[in-house]
């Protein structure tokens, strides 16, 4: 019992005294409380600015082909012992994704010009 309570006073002292070296070596300065975290730069905008409209296409193709990578290694794992059933339930999700991309295509975040 003796043991538990000195190590839990070491503890504690352990604490305090890292609060207290914390406290002497930290910056007293007001600007440092609106400058960004460890950046040193000041902000260009507002920090909840607005994305361009085009982010949000190339986030739907990016969902599409991260979703058809992971699932499609797992697949070609089973497909010769699941047999026809699980081809024609690949094209099907395949088919679900490119519509996807087709929606990209057609919004234009294909094209970088």
């Amino acid at each position: 019992m003796v043991a538990l309570l000195t190590l839990v006073a070491l503890v504690v002292a352990g604490i305090v005294a890292l609060y207290a070296v914390s406290s002497a070596l930290r910056s007293t300065r007001e600007l440092a409380l609106v400058l960004p975290y460890e950046s040193g730069l000041l902000p260009q905008q507002h920090a909840v600015s607005r994305y361009h409209a085009r982010w949000y296409a190339i986030t739907v193709l990016f969902l599409a082909f991260d979703m058809e990578m992971i699932f499609m290694y797992p697949w070609a794992v089973v497909v010769a012992d699941m047999g026809a059933k699980a081809v024609v339930e690949m094209f099907g999700f395949l088919a679900v994704l490119l519509v996807g991309v087709t929606y990209v295509w057609r919004e234009g975040a294909l094209r970088w010009t």
